[in-house]
């Protein structure tokens, strides 16, 4: 099966300069990175928990995460500057399209009561951010093993230069969007 990159060189770029009219093919919208990230609150009371990402992660994304930390101090939430309270990953070339190819044609799909994602998550210069409520949803993950379920969140940057652009460029790669 040819896979995501090939299908958005050879039929998704070619579509969307005739239907947006680009005269040239670097101005075609495309994808430019992938960040996966859980945010970890209870890192702050419980070292363990990012042990348990930790492990999650790279499973998901084939990608060795790093660990955020807090850029201030929150006295409410008992949170210094500089304590650890979350992991990302930052995807690109093949393990991105692998990824978001793997997210709409496996993941998204195995959803219960799936209506479709969102269509108002984009920020305004056209990328894309979508929440998951769990990481069992990826089949790769043992739920056995699964200390405690967290959710994560994926933002998908594009090189598009509105909401209607990426929107365009993320239905075309088969994105599932809801109908309203």
């Amino acid at each position: 099966m040819a896979g995501l990159k090939e299908k958005y060189r050879k039929e998704i770029a070619p579509k969307l300069m005739e239907l947006k009219g680009y005269k040239n093919v670097m101005e075609v919208p495309r994808l430019e990175k992938i960040v996966v990230g859980i945010g970890l609150g209870e890192a702050v009371t419980n070292a363990k928990a990012l042990e348990g990402a930790e492990r999650d992660l790279p499973i998901i994304t084939g990608q060795k995460p790093i660990v955020t930390h807090a850029k201030k101090s929150i006295a409410n939430f008992k949170l210094r500057e500089g304590m650890p309270i979350g992991l990302k990953v930052t995807l690109r070339q093949q393990r991105m399209y692998d990824f978001i190819d793997k997210l709409i044609s496996v993941v998204l799909p195995r959803l219960r009561e799936f209506q479709g994602v969102p269509r108002n998550a984009f920020d305004g210069r056209g990328n894309y951010t979508l929440g998951l409520k769990e990481q069992t949803i990826f089949s790769e993950i043992e739920f056995e093993k699964v200390d405690k379920v967290r959710g994560l969140e994926i933002t998908i940057v594009t090189t598009a230069k509105t909401d209607e652009e990426g929107r365009l460029l993320l239905e075309l790669m088969g994105m599932p969007f809801s109908k309203d």
